[in-house]
């Protein structure tokens, strides 16, 4: 029997009856009735094509399984720190930095999407039974660009595929979920498939998915920045993407779904790194996803909190809602990332300065040897940053010349951090 239920009373998401984050002693009121989360999209991840590209990153192979196993071990640990949902999807997500997503076969529906694989199947039941027993929701992603435009055939088979997941999670009895029956339906590459790209075409869908999933809550992202009032209107929570948002772009984005809509909960499920969003996200009584597509979006993902930007978002999202959690040493609040043995590909690394408060930093210089090769300004501070979700990579041989980065922090200060 289920033992998480989630339901929506308002702009208020209620976990077993009570406003979320109430039930914690000396929570912050004004974070009561939000739903923190994480993009964990990979979390029943598969490659039908070539699954043997995946034993890298120091695993010795791929395991779906043993992938799915990780992530409900680190469930306890991201509730601990507030975290009360996550996103997986059935189609997965793209991994930005490595292998392209369309040579990746992640399709659990076959190209008529009538049927579901019983191993998705079963890796998506145990980890919605994981989050229901440590008390979390799962919101269930159905449609992913770069597998539909690839793998299912027509607008029939969009229908049947969110029919199919629908009546899954209906036999399956979940109380703990919620739906996104695409991801980023309004971007490009589902132009091939108006009945998602278009709103009138999402609307009928999310129709679709609540009536056959026996009237779970549903709703459906765009792009980053993108709102549709229809699509709002059309929702149970709404859901919107963060990416490539500055604050003030965030805040405006949080509004305008607000006014499309009233009196729904406002559900951003995937940004960035930047953390520095979550004041925004609190402020406006909005929840926010953590989306760290270099750890948790490239398999294999190593699920649990890890060092620096994890961290860092842990500490803040519970700082935020008012969790008591041990302080991160001053000396340990910058870390430069990107070193780590799971952070190599092919003879690149993605490098990034992480940061407790990156409200803190005015700009951050990288140097190769003695040349001055970047400056970022914005968060989330990222070595070639292209936007806040997305970098390129340097040659592992570059770095071979000695690599700093000089941290330029408001006060004045310079901050030097070196490889460990």
């Amino acid at each position: 029997m289920p033992t998480t239920t989630v339901d929506i009373r308002g702009e208020d998401f209620y976990i077993n009856g009570r406003k979320t984050y109430s039930e914690i002693e000396g929570s912050n009121p004004s974070a009561h009735g939000l739903l923190m989360n994480a993009r964990f999209i990979q979390g029943i991840f598969d490659d039908k094509a070539d699954p043997s590209r995946f034993a890298r990153f120091g695993y010795g192979k791929w395991d779906p399984e043993e992938n799915t196993d990780h992530l409900i071990a680190a469930l306890p640990e991201w509730h601990a720190h507030g975290l009360r949902a996550f996103t997986v999807g059935f189609q997965g997500g793209g991994p930005f930095y490595t292998i392209k997503n369309h040579t990746i076969d992640n399709n659990p529906f076959g190209e008529d999407g009538k049927s579901l694989d019983p191993a998705y199947a079963a890796r998506m039941d145990r980890l919605i039974r994981a989050a229901d027993a440590c008390g979390m929701v799962v919101i269930v992603s159905y449609l992913y660009a770069g597998q539909v435009v690839v793998r299912m055939r027509d607008g029939q088979a969009i229908i049947d595929a969110v029919k199919t997941a629908s009546r899954f999670l209906k036999e399956g009895g979940y109380k703990n979920v919620l739906v996104e029956v695409a991801n980023e339906h309004s971007i490009e590459p589902f132009a091939k498939h108006p009945l998602i790209y278009s709103p009138e075409g999402m609307v009928c869908l999310i129709g679709i998915a609540r009536e056959e999933s026996g009237g779970l809550p549903v709703g459906c992202s765009g792009g980053g920045g993108y709102v549709n009032g229809e699509v709002c209107r059309a929702s149970d929570y709404i859901l919107v993407h963060g990416n490539g948002c500055t604050r003030q772009q965030l805040y405006n984005l949080f509004l305008r779904a607000k006014e499309y809509s009233p009196g729904k909960p406002v559900v951003c499920n995937e940004d960035s790194q930047s953390i520095g969003q979550l004041e925004v996200a609190f402020r406006t009584h909005s929840s926010w996803g953590y989306y760290n597509n270099m750890s948790k979006q490239e398999p294999p993902a190593n699920w649990r909190i890890t060092k620096g930007e994890d961290q860092f978002f842990a500490y803040r999202m519970a700082q935020g809602i008012g969790i008591k959690v041990d302080p991160i040493p001053e000396a340990d609040q910058y870390y430069l990332q990107g070193f780590g043995p799971e952070s190599e590909y092919e003879g690149k690394r993605w490098i990034r300065l992480a940061s407790l408060y990156p409200e803190s930093i005015n700009y951050v210089d990288y140097y190769v040897g003695d040349e001055l090769v970047f400056t970022t300004y914005d968060e989330p501070f990222t070595l070639f940053q292209e936007h806040n979700w997305l970098q390129r990579g340097i040659a592992v041989e570059e770095l071979a010349k000695g690599f700093r980065a000089e941290v330029h922090l408001r006060n004045g200060e310079v901050l030097i951090k070196r490889p460990a």
